[in-house]
């Protein structure tokens, strides 16, 4: 079978070629696990394969609580989709723990 004519990311179930002795191979990016891919599946999909690109982590926000535990998160965005099996994104936001220390904490009202 040839992956000629189709290349696709992830698991897909339709994205196959007649193999040899009636069995099917497959040109999804999910062939590598499972190990049924086309013959022709590395120098196909893969060459023409373009990995996820991120850019930088943009600034921490203000801690969600003025006052006590909290949160702070920040984000980054995608400079390149992946695409044709590519490489997929990593995590774009991140969030981690924060106490809040405003100056009117723990004055009576």
């Amino acid at each position: 079978g040839s992956c000629r004519h189709r290349c696709c990311p992830g698991r897909n179930n339709s994205c196959w070629a007649p193999g040899s002795r009636r069995a099917r191979c497959y040109c999804d990016s999910y062939c590598q696990r499972t190990g049924d891919c086309c013959q022709d599946y590395l120098a196909t999909c893969r060459r023409a394969a373009v990995g996820c690109a991120v850019g930088p982590w943009g600034p921490w926000s203000g801690c969600s609580s003025p006052c006590g535990v909290g949160s702070r998160a920040r984000s980054r965005q995608v400079t390149v989709p992946p695409r044709r099996g590519g490489d997929p994104c990593p995590d774009l936001k991140q969030r981690r723990g924060c106490l809040g220390q405003h100056p009117t904490c723990g004055t009576a009202k």
